[in-house]
């Protein structure tokens, strides 16, 4: 509890230092708010990145010699997704298929580094293709790169990412500490309270982002952990590892689809249709009206939040029985869609048309039905 508390300690000063000499940094670090997906206008240092690895590097410092053993390799391998995070940045010139591909490539330097890769997915015809080495390690680092991205997308609002991740490594640490596996369920909590350094001074006003380095660092370190958690437990398979990162692995699939729909746009292209962005708009803008900007903005992650703990709680709670976590990962999908049509269309529906409405709404085009 006292390396997990120092921890934390470590991330909230570098966070609260890097708030302080933004005027050193600033021309280089700060976001102006001209994004199409953001909801500040101050200008806003967006490299809390360097203040997550700050307080990671110190984890493993701090660490016994057996969480070093799960914590140092993870940190290697993360460091492709880190630089081309804090590289986007600092430049905001890093396109998002390098920015992939980076992610990726610390998934197969993870391989290279502890010879794990993701094999016990509980569907035995896949499970048969992954006993090839060669597509065992294309799958890992397609699903490594995927959850690292999805984090990203997620990094809407102040305290929304930060705290997500926080309840997703909560959720995989408890899991692992079922099942026996103490090295890795002390690394979760140790990263859990990394990010919670940094929460503190994000959320509610946000006068530090994550950044994309921070976003694909932290992201990339859950989805090795959600990796490492099944093939370390055989008695819990990838579901488990599936379900507790289901909303921003939900967000992204979604997304995907979403915008091939879009006439002229890409699938990688960014927008307001996220989930979050419609809760924001809908649900608190409407709840309080008279609020301050950055405060509706904090106001909006807790029912993110929410979107992450419930589809978490589930895999925690039937962590070893395949059937209810493939039921939970269900509930969650349309828990999701049916909550994403209401907001788009005022109904509880999903059809076709939702896509359409949802990618009209950023445009200012949706109109409300009558």
């Amino acid at each position: 509890m006292f390396t997990n508390a120092l921890v934390m300690s470590v991330t909230l000063l570098a966070a609260v230092g890097l708030v302080a000499t933004q005027s050193w940094h600033g021309r280089f670090s700060m976001d102006n708010g001209a994004g199409v997906q953001n909801h500040h206008k101050e200008p806003t240092p967006r490299i809390g990145g360097v203040a997550i690895a700050m307080g990671l590097a110190s984890a493993w410092g701090l660490s016994t010699p057996d969480v070093r053993a799960v914590l140092g390799p993870m940190l290697l391998a993360g460091i492709p997704a880190f630089l081309f995070g804090l590289l986007e940045d600092l430049t905001k010139q890093v396109g998002v298929l390098p920015r992939l591909l980076a992610t990726m490539a610390s998934g197969v330097l993870a391989w290279y580094l502890t010879g794990t890769a993701m094999q016990n997915t509980g569907l035995p015809p896949l499970d048969w293709l992954l006993g090839f080495t060669p597509i065992a390690v294309l799958f890992t680092a397609f699903a490594v790169g995927g959850v690292a991205n999805a984090l990203n997308i997620i990094d809407g609002f102040n305290g929304l990412a930060a705290g997500a991740i926080v309840i997703m490594l909560g959720a995989l640490g408890l899991i692992a500490a079922g099942v026996g596996d103490s090295t890795l369920a002390s690394v979760c909590f140790l990263l859990a309270c990394c990010t919670f350094g940094f929460f503190i001074v994000n959320w509610p006003l946000g006068p530090i982002f994550l950044g994309d380095g921070g976003a694909y660092l932290l992201g990339f370190c859950l989805a090795w952990l959600a990796v490492l958690l099944p093939m370390r437990n055989p008695q819990i398979n990838a579901w488990a590892s599936l379900l507790v990162c289901a909303y921003p692995v939900l967000e992204v699939v979604f997304s995907v689809q979403r915008r091939r729909r879009r006439v002229g746009h890409q699938p990688g292209e960014p927008d307001k249709c996220h989930l979050h962005h419609f809760i924001h708009r809908r649900v608190i803008c409407k709840l309080f009206p008279h609020m301050r900007r950055r405060l509706q903005n904090g106001m909006t992650s807790p029912l993110g939040w929410l979107c992450a703990a419930l589809p978490a709680a589930w895999g925690v709670v039937f962590a070893e029985n395949t059937v209810l976590l493939a039921i939970g990962f269900g509930l969650a999908i349309f828990t999701y869609v049916t909550v994403y049509a209401r907001l788009t269309q005022f109904r509880w529906c999903f059809s076709a048309r939702t896509l359409h409405v949802g990618a009209a709404e950023s445009y200012g085009t949706a109109q409300r039905p009558s």
